[in-house]
């Protein structure tokens, strides 16, 4: 039986690992990313439609602004 997360089938073989990530590439070309696990350093979140380098910049872009908020802070 394949597992099922928010209404989707997900095949585990397909998950990418990433800076603490899964990328997990949905059937509308779509990304879902997931913290691998807690502490959350970035709620989950969904992409538009893009590549897997784009999804990449974009959890890369969100990690940094994470830390500038903290400096800030």
């Amino acid at each position: 039986m394949i597992p099922r997360a928010m209404g989707f089938v997900m095949n585990h073989s397909e998950a990418i690992r990433y800076r603490g990530f899964l990328l997990l590439p949905q059937n509308n070309q779509s990304w879902l990313v997931r913290p691998e696990r807690s502490p959350m350093a970035l709620l989950p979140f969904r992409t538009p439609t893009c590549s897997l380098e784009d999804v990449k910049a974009l959890l890369d872009w969100r990690l940094s602004q994470e830390s500038i908020e903290i400096k800030v802070a």
